[in-house]
């Protein structure tokens, strides 16, 4: 593929994804209860994390999930938003190096996949979530006991908790399994985005 098209590409859905925001953020003003709009602005700002440094990408899940929350609030059963709000709880527990509070995300990432299943049990999106984020926590714990092991002695490999190759391994993995979970229905949202842009951007 031409290296300069898909950059081209890229560039567009960013654009794209700021203007739905600032969209958003206009229509807030005028209707904080709009649930549709909120779920469209916690979206965007999921999706924007991805191309920001460490610390503006966890400052945006912070935003994406204060505005899905609201969307909870005002309508519990929107499914949407719901599993929005278990992908931005999950791609925080991936930001987040405390391992009590990553484990918290990834539990409350589970509740909010469970209840989008149970208001539309025939989504197999929202099924997979529900498994990939169990399989993310699964590893979680599994690198953290390998630390354990590692800083004990517990384990024959020749690294130790502190070795250049370890962190490397634990944060690759990190990044795989956060990013990938995390962009989880990207194409379908861009697609619907896309096809609204032309709606809402002021003329």
């Amino acid at each position: 593929m031409d290296m300069s098209v898909e950059n081209s590409d890229s560039e567009t859905d960013i654009e794209l994804l700021f203007q739905t925001r600032l969209n958003a953020e206009a229509k807030y003003s005028l209707n904080p209860n709009d649930t549709q709009n909120l779920t469209q602005w916690g979206m965007a700002l999921l999706q924007l994390a991805q191309y920001g440094t460490l610390q503006d990408s966890k400052k945006m899940v912070k935003e994406a999930i204060s505005k899905l929350e609201e969307v909870a609030k005002i309508d519990s059963r929107k499914h949407e938003a719901l599993w929005h709000l278990g992908k931005a709880h999950s791609a925080e527990a991936f930001l987040t190096s405390d391992s009590i509070e990553t484990l918290s995300n990834f539990e409350k990432a589970d509740l909010y996949f469970q209840k989008a299943l149970d208001e539309d049990p025939r989504n197999e999106m929202y099924r997979k979530s529900m498994e990939a984020n169990a399989q993310a926590m699964l590893l979680h714990m599994k690198l953290q006991l390998g630390t354990v092991q590692q800083a004990s002695g517990g384990s024959s490999t020749s690294f130790n908790a502190k070795s250049p190759a370890m962190k490397a391994n634990h944060d690759l993995m990190y990044d795989v399994f956060g990013w990938v979970l995390l962009g989880a229905g990207i194409v379908a949202w861009l697609g619907m985005a896309k096809s609204q842009a032309h709606l809402c951007t002021p003329r």
